[in-house]
């Protein structure tokens, strides 16, 4: 019976072990490939979306950029310009009674504050001064009007100025002087074209307060008469001065008289030789520079 039950087993149980189907995978591989196919095409479908707007969004931007640098390239090429119409302090700058209006290119003197002191107007493309450019101003002390392209000042244009000290007329067009304020203590028409017919015989007279007066670099061909005892420093180099007397600087008639604030004469650059005039400086205290020999 013992020997029986080992065989009954194997004749049982082993039919059954061989008779199980083995397990099917294939289902699920396909399963899996088929989502793994649909899911691909739904990524691959919506990358190509995303590419397809990326790309359009980057045309736009790039047109915009473009667009956006042109108009900066367009408004960096368009040169800026000076409204010369805007209110004097506007315009120009004003602060505690000084006036700076400097290469901002105006043509004319433009309207000043009432309680204008000091006024700067160089380097800029002025032509002509007339009476009603101060007519109102009493009040100036210093004018400089050096660098612009002055031809004319009208007759009085600085008659009402009894207050202006300092006046500079430098690097203009100008071929005569004009009257002059009688408190000025310096006056530059240096580098103009004024010939000695364009100064008045009386121009410097009653100027008893002129200390520096510079008319260099202008085409006298004398040295102005009447030169007041206040001078200090006076600059006629480069003109075509030929002549001297011994009345220009001193007094002929008064062997003693002496010219005790004349501190210097500038005189190089004029066709004469100062070696000839020696009397005509037997009042000063140093000789003039220029041409001896």
């Amino acid at each position: 019976m013992k020997t029986l039950q080992p065989a009954f087993f194997l004749f049982v149980f082993v039919p059954l072990v061989k008779s199980a189907p083995p397990i099917q995978q294939e289902p699920f591989k396909f399963y899996d490939y088929d989502t793994d196919v649909t899911m691909g095409s739904l990524i691959h479908q919506d990358y190509e979306v995303q590419s397809k707007d990326i790309k359009k969004d980057a045309t736009n931007v790039s047109l915009d950029t473009a667009l956006r640098l042109q108009g900066d390239d367009s408004e960096r090429s368009v040169k800026p310009t000076k409204d010369t119409n805007l209110p004097t302090c506007l315009l120009c700058v004003c602060l505690s009674g000084s006036v700076y209006c400097e290469e901002i290119d105006i043509e004319a003197v433009p309207p000043l504050p009432k309680e204008t002191a000091y006024l700067y107007a160089r380097f800029n493309k002025i032509k002509r001064i007339a009476v009603s450019d101060f007519a109102d101003i009493t009040t100036l002390r210093r004018i400089d009007f050096s660098g612009n392209r002055i031809e004319e000042i009208e007759d009085g244009a600085f008659a009402k100025l009894l207050l202006l000290e300092e006046l500079s007329l430098a690097e203009n067009r100008l071929v005569k002087l004009p009257v002059l304020p009688p408190k000025l203590t310096t006056f530059n028409a240096n580098q103009n074209r004024i010939k000695s017919r364009g100064i008045k015989a009386n121009a410097f007279k009653k100027l008893t307060n002129l200390a520096y007066l510079y008319l260099g670099h202008n085409a006298l061909e004398s040295v102005p008469l009447n030169l007041p005892e206040s001078l200090r420093i006076l600059h006629l180099q480069y003109n075509n001065i030929t002549t001297i007397t011994d009345d220009t600087f001193c007094k002929s008639n008064n062997t003693r008289y002496i010219r005790t604030r004349m501190d210097e004469i500038r005189m190089e650059g004029n066709p004469i030789l100062l070696a000839k005039h020696v009397n005509a400086f037997s009042c000063l205290r140093t000789l003039p520079v220029g041409t001896y020999y």
